[in-house]
């Protein structure tokens, strides 16, 4: 079968020189050149729209495309058609355009001049990752087919009471009991998630904030796959970045999460921002980590009547998960929740900082022993909340969840 190359470039020149080179290629076939972003985008998105099989297996994109530059254009093919392979032509063969190219999705960088074997090597690359994922996509996903998966949101009283961690926890105990799980980081600025879990990633969260259709193939290219079996949707590395993230976007992309994935736990951080508040405001449950002491729990007063004011979300919607908890400490959970006027989780969780801080500081809570008191604690309230799936009736053992509410429960019993 011969692979479909689409030519895109501004110069007319440039493009009939690259599309005469291309027709020399065996089991080529180019297509008509386009002669700007706007143009190649649309007519992606056109075939697109009939199938997959449609589109054309590779896209060679000229540096001198515009009016969006290419390496922009290059990601936004990637993202938006993740089964079409991109090739950049470009004069600048240094190492820096290298990887900026590769991090912005593109599957293989052609240097002028043009040279037949360079050129055939690349696009012949690109059309096998191509035929690869179009097999892949062929055979199904794992989409997620009931009528909408649960997302709870965990935001922090103030910085530093432990909301990552928590949402992190909630996350791995879900997905170990056998639901579908997205983890998504929308603590914008200052997201820690990557650093709790030891990865390097590329894509983020911002990477969906333009795209107005989120397909299942272009949201599985833009999450990272955590080898615990998480679903990982990341905070941009740069800061900066997660303005683009508007309330609206944000609404759109935990949308698309909730219908592919059983659960979907959300880390809003300590800080309001109008994507957090949409999520928290969409959100099935709404977590509000404390710690017990008088400037987290004024913190949680204060953002339990803004969330009210803003009706974001009433107080007695709102759930209050207390950390670090002592039997010795003044403050207790019945006394945080008749201040904040919230409801109130009925697992506390311990203060035991020194059963965490290997793991945290290797940046692997994933391997978290299973005897931890935090890790019981924080898996117990996953069942609490019903995001463990519990075993049926009859069957022998029961979901990793269980067995640390069970371990819990006789600990306690047995005054520990």
């Amino acid at each position: 079968m011969p692979t479909r190359i689409l030519p895109a470039g501004g110069d007319a020149d440039a493009v009939r020189s690259l599309t005469s080179l291309l027709g020399q290629l065996p089991d080529a076939e180019p297509v008509p050149p386009v002669t700007d972003s706007t143009q190649l985008v649309d007519t992606l998105a056109r075939l697109a729209a009939e199938s997959v099989d449609e589109l054309p297996e590779v896209v060679v994109v000229h540096e001198g495309i515009g009016p969006v530059p290419a390496l922009e254009l290059v990601r936004e093919v990637a993202l938006r058609f993740p089964a079409v392979g991109v090739v950049l032509v470009t004069s600048d063969a240094g190492p820096g355009l290298f990887a900026a190219a590769m991090d912005s999705g593109a599957r293989g960088l052609v240097t002028l001049p043009l040279g037949y074997e360079e050129l055939a090597m690349r696009v012949q690359a690109a059309a096998q990752w191509s035929t690869g994922v179009r097999r892949h996509l062929g055979h199904g996903s794992d989409v997620f087919s009931g009528v909408g998966g649960t997302v709870v949101t965990v935001s922090g009283a103030k910085g530093g009471t432990g909301a990552t961690f928590t949402a992190v926890q909630l996350a791995l105990a879900a997905q170990a009991s056998g639901r579908g799980t997205a983890l998504v980081d929308m603590d914008l600025q200052t997201g820690d998630i990557a650093s709790y879990l030891d990865i390097q990633f590329r894509r983020s969260v911002v990477d969906l904030a333009a795209i107005t259709d989120i397909s299942p193939r272009v949201l599985a290219d833009a999450v990272f796959r955590h080898d615990t079996g998480l679903a990982l949707l990341l905070a941009p590395g740069e800061g900066e970045r997660g303005e683009e993230v508007t309330d609206r976007a944000a609404r759109q992309i935990v949308s698309a999460l909730r219908s592919r994935y059983e659960v979907v736990v959300v880390d809003c951080g300590a800080q309001l921002s109008a994507a957090g508040a949409a999520v928290v405001e969409m959100a099935d449950t709404a977590l509000l980590v404390t710690t017990p002491d008088v400037v987290a729990v004024r913190a949680a007063k204060r953002t339990v009547r803004m969330w009210d004011r803003l009706q974001i979300r009433k107080a007695e919607e709102t759930t209050i998960v207390v950390n670090r908890h002592t039997r010795g400490t003044e403050i207790q959970p019945p006394l945080i929740q008749r201040i904040t006027g919230t409801a109130l989780a009925r697992t506390a969780v311990p203060a035991a900082f020194k059963e965490l801080q290997a793991a945290v500081d290797a940046g692997r809570v994933h391997e978290l022993d299973g005897k931890s008191t935090v890790k019981q604690a924080l898996w117990t309230l996953a069942g609490e909340l019903g995001l463990v799936k519990t075993a049926e009736p009859g069957r022998r053992g029961r979901a990793r969840g269980e067995r640390a509410s069970g371990s819990l429960r006789r600990r306690k019993e047995a005054g520990g």
